[in-house]
């Protein structure tokens, strides 16, 4: 077993981390609809921070199982893993406040479980909540939205323009829906139709009846996914788990609310729907994990009998290998 820092684990997460500190570097990090969070090799284009959203989850989970013992203090326990959250939010909150704020609650939600204690976490959230204020005050597009959100009609064809055509996809909607690929709010109207807001496309093809389902689809794969967590066999795989479905759950529900402008607008996307290279394979290559959990505990042995496993002292030690 690989101890200490040297820790494959811990490697991907450093990895991850410079690559994102790369999108940053002028000339390196490539820059969509005004936002520096991608790189580009060849004519793969992806976004590291997704890699640091999921490493993030092995990292802590890691921690956790090692420091089983000590998560209850502060010192021994907690003065890691938050340093790492904590500068790990701080990079990506420059070009992604969404993310960020993700990564924050997933690695909280993780910390509980593997055995901290809730009132040393709480006592993080004040300097967090001062964090994203911080991230939002000296950029304007950030405050724009924020105001939109208030009074999405004081500027319809601007800042509240997102907010605007979403509702209008789910007015249009109804309950049954214009019918499967007859929404005419994705013909131009309704931006990042195929990625942010894409459950206001399906609301407005599939009406309630549809946004329904998807929301019981989602709630689906979180009970399911629950209920592997409850038969995991150990520590770290448990709390793996937790933060996979974690991620997926709250990632789908701050999609939602924005989608249903039920908070400001972010851009984040809605696991396994919204198009996308880097989250849409990361996503499914996590939940693949805790799919690989779902096996019985007591597996089946192979035994192999004395008297057709011949005489020979090699084969005979292999024999009582197997059967022990």
């Amino acid at each position: 077993r690989v101890r200490g820092w040297t820790n494959p684990v811990y490697l991907v997460f450093l990895f991850s981390l410079i690559l994102t500190g790369l999108t940053l570097v002028p000339g390196v990090g490539t820059t969509i609809n005004g936002a520096s969070r991608w790189l580009k090799v060849g004519a793969v284009t992806f976004q590291p921070s997704e890699m640091v959203k999921w490493s993030m989850v092995l990292v802590l989970a890691w921690w956790c199982t090692r420091k089983r013992g000590v998560m209850h203090t502060f010192r021994f326990g907690l003065i890691v893993p938050l340093f790492i959250i904590g500068f790990s939010c701080a990079l990506i909150v420059i070009e992604d406040l969404g993310t960020a704020v993700l990564i924050g609650g997933v690695s909280l939600c993780i910390l509980i479980a593997g055995g901290a204690r809730w009132w040393h976490l709480a006592l993080v959230v004040p300097p967090g909540v001062v964090g994203v204020v911080a991230a939002i005050i000296p950029s304007p597009y950030r405050v724009a939205r924020l105001t939109s959100f208030m009074d999405p009609w004081a500027d319809p064809r601007g800042t509240g323009y997102h907010a605007i055509q979403s509702m209008l996809a789910f007015a249009q909607g109804g309950l049954s829906g214009r019918g499967l690929g007859n929404g005419i709010q994705k013909f131009g109207d309704l931006p990042a139709d195929t990625t942010d807001f894409v459950y206001a496309v399906i609301c407005e093809e599939l009406g309630l009846v549809g946004a329904v389902a998807v929301i019981g689809l989602y709630l689906a794969l979180v009970w399911i996914g629950l209920s592997i967590i409850k038969r995991a066999g150990d520590c770290f795989g448990r709390l793996v788990a937790l933060g996979v479905i974690t991620t997926v759950g709250l990632q789908a529900m701050i999609n939602l609310a924005v989608v249903t402008v039920v908070v400001p607008t972010k851009g984040i996307a809605l696991p396994l729907i919204s198009a996308g290279g880097t989250g849409w394979v990361m996503t499914a290559f996590a939940l693949g994990l805790v799919a690989g959990m779902d096996r019985p505990l007591d597996e089946p042995t192979v035994s192999i009998s004395p008297s057709t496993a011949g005489s020979h002292p090699a084969t005979s030690s292999v024999t009582r290998a197997v059967t022990t």
